[in-house]
This record gives C-alpha cells, structure tokens and sequence, in this order.
C-alpha cells in the first residue's frame, strides 16, 4: 500500500493514473453515446426509456458508476496536481513566446479545457441526472432530453463543450498511450485512427443530438405540458 502510494505521489504517478481513468472514461462516451443514438428511434422515446430504466435497476450499473465517479475525480485531481507542480517548476514565465514553437493546441490549453469540461459535466448532471435519479422529476428521461434540447442557450453550450471535448481527447488520448508505453511506430497508425474516432466521432456523434432536437424534431406534446415553464 504504502508503495503504491509513493508511486501515485510521483509525477509519472499521477500520469499513469490520468492515463488509465481517461482510458476508461473514454470507454464510458462510447457506451453512453450508444446509448443516447437510440433517441433516434423514432418511437416516441419508447426504446429510450426502456434503455433507462434497464440502467437505473441493473446493480452491475450501479457498481460501474461508483467507479466512473471516482475515475473522475482521480482524472481531474491528478489532473490538477501536475498542472500545479509544472506550474511551480516554472515560476518565471519565457523571455519570447512564439505559438509555432509551442505545443499543439489542444495540449497548450489542456487545463483550459479540462476546466469547460468540467463544468459542462456540472451542468450535464444537474440538468438530466440530477432530476431523474435525486430529486425526482414528472418527466420522463425522454421528455426531458426534449425540453433540454429546446432551449438554444443551453445547445449552443453543448456543442461548444463537444468542441473542447474534442480538442481535449486528441491530446489526452495519444498522451495516454505514450505514457502507458504502448505506441510504437508499427501500429502508430492503427492508434491514430483509433484516436481520430475517440477526438473526432464520439464527440460529433454526441453533437448530432441538440443539433436533431433542436431543428429538426418538434417537442412531443407530453413534453410541452410537463415541462417546466
């Protein structure tokens, strides 16, 4: 245990631990983005409900979350610690900045980023899981999908989410792979693709739902009288 604990209290520590919660995480988009297309069905939401509530009374589901939660948390905490640490190490910030010289994008403005999705993820939870699993809700998670994706503030913050999402996952997925050792120069393009789907598809796929809802699907009438106004 102790050893363990020295390890983590390392900066290559606290990498392999962001490395290995990011990896499940983006295990957990795939599975959730799965999921969320069976909105498309449609039937009124039918399938969609039946798929919730399969989630809400599966126990190995609640055991999965107890897991996501806390992969979360170390993601974000390591995340925080060596942001921190580098930022220590280099108390005097370069004479001369040129942009070219510099990281990628998406690595530049990791923290930046981690710090949208985080919120995001504040707003994602209070505004669908809070609701249906917590305080409890007269809507149906399909209705509720509906009125969320009605509102133009809220869509247009989902997708600019899915944006740095993106630029996020392009970083840290190739980041995780170099840290855990396994790229190598005979399967690079096999993980370039693999990441492409993970920066590019996921989040695009996430992005075609308050695109969907918002022009081209018209509330259902249950939505409307539910609804909060």
């Amino acid at each position: 245990m102790n050893s363990l604990v020295s390890f983590y209290r390392s900066s290559i520590g606290k990498k392999v631990v962001m490395s290995l919660t990011g990896l499940f995480l983006c295990l957990f988009l795939v599975e959730h983005l799965v999921g969320n297309l069976l909105l498309f069905a449609n039937d009124g939401g039918h399938l969609y409900e039946e798929y919730s509530q399969w989630l809400v009374s599966n126990p190995v589901i609640r055991v999965i979350e107890v897991v996501l939660f806390a992969s979360l948390f170390g993601h974000a905490l390591s995340a925080l610690v060596v942001w921190i640490k580098n930022r220590r190490a280099r108390p005097v910030k370069y004479a001369k900045y040129r942009l070219d010289e510099n990281a990628e994008l998406a690595s530049r403005i990791t923290m930046l980023g981690g710090s949208v999705i985080f919120l995001f993820l504040v707003v994602h939870l209070w505004s669908f899981f809070v609701p249906l699993r917590v305080t409890g809700t007269t809507m149906t998670a399909y209705q509720l999908v509906v009125q969320k994706f009605s509102d133009p503030w809220f869509c247009a913050f989902y997708l600019f989410a899915l944006v740095v999402l993106g630029y996020h996952l392009k970083h840290g997925f190739q980041s995780a792979f170099q840290t855990l050792g396994l790229m190598h120069k005979k399967y690079q393009w096999l993980l370039g693709l693999t990441a492409f789907v993970f920066w590019f598809v996921l989040p695009a796929g996430f992005a075609s739902l308050p695109v969907y809802f918002y022009f081209f699907s018209p509330p259902t009438p249950s939505a409307v009288v539910l609804g909060v106004q």
